[in-house]
Formats: structure tokens, C-alpha cells, sequence
């Protein structure tokens, strides 16, 4: 099944897409990469989907990718004893480690690391920000604050402490299970939730061992801040705009997805752009135009992939929302426009044999005519190279390892396609001809580049390039062994 777009589409599961059928309608709808949010359901029931989509994947013959989305420490507020307050603006408020019952002048906040970090006029923002607080003064274990933003606070709602890089570990006790949980099931991506610094996300990787590719979620300011660190020692990264809107001015978010966008294209690792896409399509069969403007700025802006979250896991229709997505994807990526930006945007600080091999790809294949560009993979680094590039023509991975393929099914523009190992350059040039001709990237009459690397097998030796044609006949006459 080939894809007639080069955006990749993550879908996340749920009560709405838990079986067979709607897990496979899902897929044929444009679904490539699916996303189990450990924060609901059960182990159980994430090893359900987790079947269900490698069945698939056997019988489609295709590569397809599973997200595993960590959830992150919690900071919530206590209980209160109406099970609400009323906060006015200007209001005293307290908070501290008292465990008893709220009222509105006061509340538990069972968190003294929250205490810790706090410093006069740092904000607190609860219930997603709709409740705002200023410290006055604070201790290590109370905070008092006048009420900023009022309205009505409940029982554990969440806190935000936007001010300051809290001394929180980005994985709770739940999320070491969950993590080695879907390890041994066989995800074949970690979503980090609450990452603050680099070092959240190399205890994760050290954690992982390898197992899993590690995707950093930018969700807060301080993450922003320490980002070209946080992308250094991470294989992917996704974009929360939800939470990033609640720390941060909301007028903030779209410049910061944009620098993101670019700075994970040029380091050559996707991104995904999250939250809210298709939001209004968790009830209505039909989106908001200001949703459709918004997934297809991510794609304008180079983006890998774009998110579902409850519009797939919980929604009402969810097939239509990923066909939604799809239908704009396409549409896009159609508009000369897009490819103009997607050129004029290219940045790439070339500096291996391997930099070189793939430019010299694209560069052929927009000055000739050239059907698709295969390349060979032991790790996934020469095509997330080839896709940096972004290649007017597909992008065919080869490799002889599944869980590199799809990994690098995340990754723009790419088809991931299994092979053998390789030991002549000829066979090489053989699978790449008939995996162009078999998925309906060429026809016998067409060329294709071939990128791989001698010795063969062997990762980060990425330094050949040929322009074969895909007639075998003609392979056999000219290539050399």
C-alpha cells in the first residue's frame, strides 16, 4: 500500500479504536505510526493493540510503527471539602502539605519539590491555566499567593509551575514500569513526557537499552530553553502545543513550533506536531477551518508527522478524522508553494561522506529522471539524511531489520521495505529495482538512485551512489558485481 503524501500521520488508540476492524480502518485510512497513551488503559489492553497492529503489518506487508506515550509526574492540587472553592482575583491563597481538605483560602499541594523550586513572584497556573496565582512568599513547605486569574478549583486538579525547571525526575515510578512494559512488548518509540533538561531524557535511553528510540515531548518552557541540548541526545521530538500553551503565552507557540520544526530537520531526527489538530472532530463529523489551517501550516512548515490524539482514541470518528488529515496532507503537498518553502528552508550543516552521498542524490534526482531514491539502512541514519534533504521523488528504506524499518516509518517521505542481507552491490541494485516496481514507485522504463555503503551489513559506511535502471534485464547486463 503506498501513501500519496510524504507527512506521516500518527493515530492515537483507544475506546474508539481498540479492535481489529477499527485498528485496520484506521491504516487504510492513512494511519502510519500508532500511539498508545499509557496514561489510560491497562497493560492488557495496550498488548491487545499492540497484536492487533503487528498483524496487520504481516498483512499488509508494510513496516508500521508503535509510539508508546509515557504520562509523566502528575502535580495536582488536594481535595477540597465541597469538592470546589470559588477563587476571587486579588484574593490571598495558600498552599501546603497539610492533608486536610481545601477551602478557598487554602489547599494541599502535596509536592515540597514544587516548594523547593518556588521563589517570590514565580506563578502557579492550576486546572490547565484557567487559575492563576502569584507567590508572595514562600518556605519549604507552604507558598502564599494572591489570586491573579479566579474561577473555580477542585479536587486534584493539575498544577503548572511555568517559572522554574522543577527538581522533579521526568519518570515516575509508573512510567519505569510502563517504559520496561513496552520494551518487552516491542514498541518501537518512547514518548518522554515532562522534560525539562537533557539529562530526563538520557535516563531513559539508559533505561531503554536500545530497545526503543527515545522522542523528547517539548512541553515546557524550560524545555524550550535547553532545547538544542535536549535534541542533541534525543532521536525524535514532538511538539506539544497544548501544555507549551499553558506555561507559555499562547501567542508564543507558533514561532516556537516553527524554530523546532527547522532545528529537528537539520539535525536530521523527526518531529511530530501535537494537540488539538482535529479537535473540534471528536463530536463532529466535520472539522473547524481553523483546524484544517493549522495541520497544514505543520506540513508547510517541513513537519515529519502530525498527531491525533482523543479525535482517534476517543472520538466519534475517528476514521474521518485520520482521512481529514490525509485529504489536507495530500492537498498540501500538491501546492507549489509548499515545495518552495520546503527548498528555500533546507539548512543542513553537511559534513560526512554520508551528507554528501545523500545531496548528491536529491541533486540527481531533480536534474534527471529519476522514479524514487533507495536507500540502504542498517540504523536509519542514512534516510533520516535522505529525508532531510526532502527529495522531490520517494524515498524507499531498505534494510534487513525490522525494527529499523519501523522506526524510520516516522520519518518523512519514507516507505520502508524489508531485505535481505546484502553481499554483491548487484543484489543490492536488484531489490532496489524490484521494491520500486513491486510497491508503484517505477515502471521497467525508469531509473532509480541506489545509496548504500561498503562493507555491506555494516552501520555508518553509507559511501555509494548509483543510477540504475529497473530493468533487471539491463541491471544484469551492466552493474558490476
Amino acid at each position: 500500500m503506498r501513501r500519496l503524501r510524504n507527512v506521516k500521520i500518527v493515530a492515537t488508540l483507544g475506546p474508539s479504536s481498540s479492535d481489529y476492524e477499527s485498528i485496520k480502518a484506521l491504516f487504510v485510512a492513512g494511519a502510519d505510526v500508532f500511539r498508545l497513551n499509557m496514561s489510560h488503559g491497562t497493560h492488557d489492553e495496550h498488548r491487545a493493540r499492540h497484536a492487533i497492529i503487528r498483524k496487520l503489518e504481516a498483512e499488509f506487508s508494510r513496516p508500521i510503527a508503535i509510539l508508546a506515550d509515557l504520562q509523566g509526574p502528575k502535580l495536582r492540587v488536594g481535595t477540597f471539602a465541597a469538592g470546589a472553592a470559588d477563587l476571587e482575583e486579588g484574593d490571598a491563597f495558600r498552599f501546603d502539605l497539610d492533608d486536610v481538605p481545601g477551602t478557598n483560602h487554602r489547599a494541599r499541594l502535596p509536592h515540597p519539590e514544587i516548594f523547593a523550586a518556588l521563589e517570590s513572584g514565580s506563578e502557579l497556573l492550576v486546572n490547565d491555566g484557567k487559575i492563576r496565582m502569584r507567590v508572595e512568599d514562600c518556605g519549604s513547605d507552604y507558598a502564599n499567593c494572591t489570586i491573579t486569574v479566579g474561577g473555580t478549583i477542585s479536587d486534584r486538579k493539575g498544577v503548572n509551575v511555568p517559572d522554574v525547571v522543577l527538581p522533579v525526575a521526568a519518570l515516575s515510578d509508573k512510567d519505569r514500569k510502563d517504559l520496561e512494559f513496552a520494551c518487552e512488548m516491542g514498541v518501537d518509540w518512547l514518548a518522554l513526557s515532562f522534560v525539562q533538561r537533557p539529562e530526563d531524557v538520557t535516563e531513559a535511553r539508559d533505561l531503554a537499552k536500545g530497545r526503543a528510540a527515545i522522542l523528547s515531548k517539548i512541553e515546557k518552557p524550560s524545555a524550550v530553553r535547553s532545547f538544542d541540548d535536549i535534541l542533541a541526545v534525543s532521536d525524535g521530538i514532538m511538539v506539544a502545543r497544548g501544555d507549551l500553551g499553558v506555561e507559555l503565552p499562547v501567542q508564543a507557540v507558533p514561532p516556537i513550533q516553527k524554530q523546532l520544526i527547522r532545528k529537528c530537520r537539520a539535525a536530521a531526527k523527526p518531529v511530530i506536531v501535537a494537540t488539538q489538530m482535529l479537535e473540534s472532530m471528536i463530536e463532529s463529523p466535520m472539522p473547524t477551518r481553523a483546524e484544517v489551517s493549522d495541520v497544514a501550516t505543520a506540513i508547510y512548515e517541513g513537519a515529519d508527522a502530525v498527531m491525533l490524539s482523543a479525535e482517534s482514541a476517543a472520538g466519534r470518528y475517528p476514521v474521518e478524522a485520520v482521512e481529514t488529515m490525509n485529504n489536507v496532507a495530500i492537498s498540501v503537498e500538491k501546492d507549489t508553494i509548499y515545495r518552495e518553502i520546503i527548498e528555500a528552508s533546507r539548512n543542513a550543516d553537511r559534513q560526512t561522506v554520508a551528507d554528501g552521498i545523500v545531496a548528491a542524490a536529491r541533486e540527481i534526482a531533480e536534474t534527471t529522471d529519476i522514479a524514487a531514491i533507495c536507500a540502504y539502512t542498517q540504523s536509519g541514519a542514512t534516510v533520516a539524511l535522505t529525508a532531510r534533504e526532502r527529495p522531490r521523488v520517494p524515498i524507499i528504506a531498505l534494510s534487513p531489520i525490522d525494527a529499523t524499518l519501523r522506526r524510520v516509518t516516522l520519518t518523512w517521505g519514507v516507505h520502508a521495505v524489508h531485505c535481505g542481507e546484502l553481499e554483491r552491490f548487484k543484489q543490492a541494485v536488484v531489490n532496489a529495482a524490484r521494491a520500486a516496481r513491486d510497491f508503484g514507485f517505477a515502471d521497467e522504463t525508469q531509473q532509480i538512485i541506489v545509496t548504500a555503503g561498503v562493507p555491506f551489513n555494516v552501520q555508518g559506511t553509507t559511501n555509494i551512489l548509483r543510477v540504475a535502471p529497473c530493468d533487471e534485464r539491463l541491471i544484469y547486463r551492466t552493474d558490476p558485481e
